[in-house]
């Protein structure tokens, strides 16, 4: 069998492609702040070539200076979500453990008498309870100030290493902000040019879907933020503020962030109200939210077309958070829509291939 040099180029470069993701595999932790900071350009890119529009006189302000105020901006955003979730951690745990074995004998008041119904007897041994809460929010303080302490120490290096990726971050942040276009066109050369316009309009498509997903994203968690805050304020809790807009923010890591307001919703309303009516106005709040994101926000602000089935959902923050961490978490929706649109294309070639349509 004989290859034309056309076939053979080809080859040639397909296994140089392959040998460049497998090299990519083998760097994985190495690139992380670089796929961050790619990632963080992709999305503040926009913001910064609004920026340099703005003229002051004659002059524009200069992309170096846009870039560091996008940055500024993302910086703030997530120091004020960090100053929202601690104080609320740091005062309600230690109300918490005080709040609980009281609660529990509510509970048990309550549940008692339908229980004697159906010949069923239950004690809560709420002074036990007590005593176990105690002691395991002490030893888990402990715990985790000598982990840290036997992190260090063992894995020094690895401490270290991760200090660096993170402060290496905001460094491939800025550079790629800077020189965004520049490295948009080279990679645009990198293309072979028999495949230019089919790789072009899928990357505008995949483009405009991530564009809809974040604007319409954004939106919808201004709404639950404001949404939850209020209702919330007007349900007389004290942390309504806080939680409100935690809960909104949060709603980008699909179930987990909702997961989490929930959870701290329930933890005010335990230790804020004596009744089981505070348990029941977190399920009316939380669940008219729910009613609100799922059938109304969600298709009409972020929209159909980037939707996907809950298993498929699931699936994705499963497989995209045991690939990548934490990371993987937040990006499994976006990369989703990403691998849907490649998808469908690759759904079309099949369809029209030789291999498919011989009989």
């Amino acid at each position: 069998m004989t290859f034309t040099k056309e076939q053979f180029q080809t080859a040639i470069w397909l296994l140089l492609g392959i040998a460049l993701v497998l090299l990519l595999i083998i760097l994985g932790p190495v690139l992380m702040p670089f796929v961050t900071g790619a990632i963080l350009a992709y999305m503040l890119n926009p913001l910064v070539d609004r920026l340099c529009k703005v003229k002051f006189g004659k002059r524009s302000i200069p992309r170096s200076l846009g870039a560091l105020i996008a940055m500024l901006l993302l910086l703030a955003s997530i120091l004020a979500l960090v100053l929202i979730v601690l104080p609320v951690v740091q005062n309600e745990i230690p109300l918490l453990q005080e709040q609980i074995p009281k609660f529990l004998d509510q509970l048990h008041d309550y549940l008692e008498p339908k229980l004697l119904e159906y010949n069923i007897h239950v004690k809560l041994d709420s002074a036990g309870i007590k005593d176990l809460i105690t002691t395991r929010l002490a030893e888990s303080g402990q715990k985790i100030a000598t982990g840290v302490l036997e992190s260090v120490k063992v894995g020094g290096t690895a401490v270290l290493g991760l200090i660096a990726n993170i402060l290496l971050i905001p460094m491939v942040l800025f550079y790629l902000l800077l020189d965004w276009h520049a490295i948009i066109n080279r990679l645009h050369l990198f293309i072979p040019r028999r495949w230019v316009g089919k790789t072009t309009d899928l990357i505008k498509e995949t483009d405009d879907l991530l564009a809809q997903y974040l604007r319409g994203q954004l939106l919808v968690m201004l709404v639950l933020a404001g949404y939850y805050s209020s209702a919330l304020t007007l349900a007389g809790f004290s942390v309504a503020l806080p939680v409100g807009i935690l809960t909104g923010l949060l709603v980008f890591i699909p179930y987990i962030g909702f997961g989490f307001g929930l959870c701290l919703a329930i933890i005010g309303a335990i230790l804020q109200f004596d009744a089981m009516h505070g348990l029941l106005l977190v399920a009316i709040i939380y669940g008219i939210g729910q009613v609100m994101e799922g059938f109304y926000l969600t298709p009409r602000l972020v929209g159909e077309r980037i939707g996907l089935p809950p298993l498929a959902v699931i699936f994705a923050l499963l497989a995209f958070g045991q690939l990548f961490g934490f990371i993987g978490i937040l990006l499994a929706l976006p990369a989703s829509a990403i691998t849907s649109v490649a998808f469908k294309h690759l759904r079309a070639l099949y369809y029209k291939s030789t291999f498919y349509n011989a009989s």
